[in-house]
């Protein structure tokens, strides 16, 4: 009942994320209620346009990791090593603000991921992970 009426609390009022809106909702409809009337799992995919798979997730989590486990989002499990620390930033604006190789007006990204393994500064790096390290920078390296 003490839970019902905190499901309650989060679907009538305060700031909640999505995920915890629908989540209550799930749960709210799942519950047998004090009338004994109960909703299927269809109806209730497809009242709230979720799908079954994520009521039953809902309903597992809440059985094994209780109420507020089930409310909240689980913590990230998997995190990346950066692979571009500062050293590894300023070789490649050194190497974004040199002459570009011959053949070619000025560097590109994929051009400058090649030549950072080439000169063995990393094992492998993407163009994209190159982008995000020069946007970084407040210099202009296209000019």
């Amino acid at each position: 009942m003490e839970e019902r009426q905190e499901l309650m609390g989060v679907v009538s009022k305060g700031s909640h994320t999505s995920q915890e809106y629908r989540t209550a909702y799930i749960l709210l409809n799942c519950d047998e209620g004090e009338n004994g009337e109960k909703i299927t799992g269809q109806q209730i995919s497809r009242v709230l346009k979720v799908s079954a798979r994520m009521i039953d997730r809902a309903k597992q989590r809440f059985i094994e990791e209780g109420f507020e486990a089930c409310l909240g989002r689980k913590p990230q499990s998997r995190t990346k090593a950066k692979k571009a620390d500062g050293e590894l930033e300023a070789q490649l604006i050194a190497l974004s603000c040199s002459k570009a190789p011959d053949g070619f007006a000025r560097w590109s990204l994929r051009l400058l991921a090649e030549k950072v393994v080439e000169l063995k500064y990393v094992e492998s790096i993407s163009h994209e992970t190159i982008r995000k390290v020069l946007k970084k920078t407040s210099s202009n390296h296209g000019k």
